[in-house]
């Protein structure tokens, strides 16, 4: 997930250089949405880890 975060956010900054600001935002906020959805995942991941063990 962390690496189609990182493929949104090249899209977006290609995007933005070459003057596409609607595409650039929303493939930003695509970027932004996987990048806290894989940020809570691994903190729940590490949380159960840690509990099971």
């Amino acid at each position: 997930m962390l690496r189609w975060s990182a493929g949104f956010l090249i899209i977006a900054i290609i995007a933005a250089v070459f003057g596409f600001g609607g595409i650039a935002a929303s493939a930003a906020s695509i970027a932004k949405v996987l990048f806290f959805i894989f940020v809570i995942l691994f903190i729940v991941s590490l949380f159960f880890r840690r509990s099971t063990s």
